[in-house]
């Protein structure tokens, strides 16, 4: 039986609730507003709430309550939040249910934005959740988390490295007949796949509910529900535990710039502008079609800020690649001349945008000071990773996708040609301190006719091949953390697609097999070499041997650790043989630690030899090749890495 009874004294919130949520403070909100259970007496007491404040009337109308009129909700804060508390002799939980928002006569049924489960597709009905039952069990991941990220100013790893993993749930692999797998079913298979190919971090595509998707994920209506495609919170969580049990991190995509204007989500919930800018100069996207949050509104700050909160404290995640960045700092971001209108200083910058990115990163760092915040800012806005003390963003890693966008250009390039093009490769590091970079190979640059990583590569079908592995060695030995899209690991040749699988049965032919065993045995060498990854983002971690070989599109330079020691690194990506020689002293010996092609074989250490009046090492590079090379103290160390089979 349901029963409405009046107050709320049964369910978590109250008048210090009401106040903080209303000033942008409440860091919790998902605490006060939404779906709150309470039991008493044998009894289930259920607290519905949501903010309206221009709706004439709001009825909570479920398949517990009559679906067409419902339960009427009570107004109980003068800014607009309603509320009603129903109790029953029985358990809710997974009962479905929405708000009918009436305004202007109009009624429109809403989900819940504070719904921890949804329905999602075109219907978007929320779920009654009573909780969770689940337990962790990954105290030594976050106790290994705490340890090597650091809790400084700079917020960046100090002592570990970064290698990501970027997925898409539902097309890194399907079921027989096609059909998604669960949560668990991926963590499974994810865990053994990830572990193996020496990845530090998965970073998932979008996983709160959105209905459309050919969206990927990132046009969102229930922000705090993980999409119900791949099963229920707890099956995310277990996901989630799963990976961290096997030391890997797990990054989520996270859209606090806008939202799609479906009818059950954010878009005019109360009949009008909410959630949304009011003024049509900041209001909507041109090329997406959906709506920009009002960042400068304080319910707005709080329901965003609680639910970044929301994904660290309830399912353990470990940093959020923040997406669209650049659209929330610039006024004039895909408009027009006469579309938008300048700042009170003139300008095109976003006051607004700034204030809000620097409270959410500092109220995440004061709670979690050993997660990562990851900017996908597409511009050259300054001191994006910068500690909101010195006025930056206050994020502590941003894509460096100026680095990408070059690279793609130059690979792209016949290499009769690369020479006047030298800049994609020695450019980067006029800038590459100056933020906390992530080097990132994506998924936005595999789709829609921007052709697959290896696709990009100019030359024939074998050249192709040498050279995409000129390439990876380049994003890992370059300053910087790493990130991949899946399917590059073996070269796919099509471009993704997010209605079917990744093209395992690729790996049938020896050439991929093969590319994808080189790419482990790479991200392996990555993970073993301190010098690759504990002074990125500091000069002191790089130096140029030879910047400027633009005729045989070459580079060539050095990398340390943090107790000095160093490798050198040395890449072509011409066609012809290239003979270099490495600065070195009279009777040094040197060895190959990794090559990009070759039969990964052990090499005999290489003698310096007086060219001149100096000394160096002699190296012939054959088309498309690199190496990695480190003086040998007293008698031959590491052999070169072998490439070791992946079952």
């Amino acid at each position: 039986m349901i029963q409405v009874v009046s107050g709320s004294g049964l369910s978590r919130g109250g008048s210090t609730d009401e106040y903080l949520f209303h000033q942008g403070t409440l860091y919790s909100a998902y605490r006060y507003l939404g779906c709150q259970r309470a039991v008493s007496d044998g009894s289930f007491f259920y607290t519905f709430r949501t903010w309206a404040p221009r709706a004439d009337e709001v009825r909570l109308i479920s398949d517990f309550t009559d679906w067409e009129r419902g339960l009427e909700m009570k107004r109980v804060t003068e800014k607009g939040v309603y509320e009603v508390t129903v109790r029953s002799d029985v358990s809710l939980s997974g009962s479905v249910y929405k708000y009918l928002v009436v305004s202007g006569g109009v009624g429109r049924c809403k989900g819940d934005p504070y719904a921890l489960a949804s329905k999602g597709g075109c219907d978007g009905g929320s779920v009654v959740v009573d909780g969770s039952d689940f337990v962790f069990g990954d105290e030594k991941w976050l106790a290994y988390r705490r340890k090597t990220v650091a809790a400084s100013p700079k917020g960046h790893y100090l002592s570990a490295p970064v290698n990501i993993y970027e997925v898409h749930l539902g097309s890194f692999d399907r079921g027989e007949n096609g059909e998604y797998l669960s949560y668990r079913e991926l963590a499974d298979r994810l865990v053994s796949y990830v572990k193996t190919m020496g990845y530090t971090h998965v970073e998932l595509m979008p996983i709160a509910e959105y209905p459309f998707d050919g969206s990927w994920g990132y046009q969102v209506c229930a922000y705090y529900a993980p999409t119900s495609r791949f099963g229920t919170p707890d099956d995310f969580r277990y996901f989630v535990d799963t990976l961290h049990r096997a030391g890997i991190g797990v990054l989520l995509d996270w859209v606090p710039a806008h939202f799609p204007k479906d009818e059950w989500g954010l878009y005019e919930f109360d009949g009008h502008p909410l959630y949304e800018y009011q003024g049509k100069d900041r209001m909507e996207s041109r090329s997406w079609g959906t709506r920009f949050f009002d960042l400068g509104r304080e319910e707005v700050q709080s329901f965003l800020i609680s639910n970044a909160l929301y994904w660290f404290r309830e399912f353990h995640i470990d940093g959020l690649r923040v997406d669209a960045v650049a659209s929330m700092l610039y006024l004039d971001y895909d408009r027009l001349p006469g579309e938008w209108i300048p700042n009170a200083e003139g300008g095109n910058k976003n006051p607004e945008a700034v204030a809000f990115l620097q409270k959410l990163n500092s109220v995440l760092f004061s709670e979690f000071p050993d997660v990562l915040m990851i900017a996908e800012e597409s511009t050259s806005f300054a001191k994006v990773t910068h500690p909101v003390s010195e006025g930056g963003l206050g994020f502590n890693l941003k894509w460096n996708m100026g680095w990408a966008n070059d690279f793609y250009e130059y690979l792209s390039t016949d290499p009769v040609f690369r020479k006047y093009h030298h800049h994609a490769l020695n450019f980067p590091l006029m800038y590459a301190f100056s933020e906390n970079y992530v080097l990132p190979i994506t998924h936005d640059e595999v789709v829609h006719g921007k052709r697959s990583l290896i696709g990009k590569i100019s030359g024939a079908y074998e050249d192709k091949f040498r050279q995409f592995r000129c390439a990876l060695l380049l994003q890992m030995t370059y300053p910087g953390k790493k990130l991949l899209f899946m399917g590059c690991e073996y070269a796919q040749f099509s471009e993704w697609d997010y209605q079917k699988g990744l093209e395992w049965f690729m790996l049938d032919y020896p050439i991929h097999r093969e590319t994808r065993e080189y790419t482990a045995s790479l991200n392996r060498f990555y993970l073993s070499r301190p010098e690759l990854w504990e002074i990125d983002f500091e000069p002191g971690g790089f130096s140029w041997i030879d910047a400027d070989n633009a005729a045989g599109n070459l580079v060539s330079f050095v990398r340390r650790d943090a107790t000095g020691e160093s490798i050198a690194v040395v890449i072509s990506f011409s066609g012809s043989e290239n003979r270099v020689c490495l600065p070195a002293k009279r009777g040094e010996t040197y060895e190959i630690l990794f090559e990009a092609c070759g039969t990964g074989e052990r090499r005999p250490p290489i003698k310096a030899r007086k060219r001149g009046d100096a000394w160096g090492v002699p190296l012939t590079l054959p088309p498309f090749s690199g190496y990695v090379l480190k003086k040998v103290k007293m008698k031959l160390q590491n052999a070169t890495v072998k490439y070791r089979k992946i079952d």
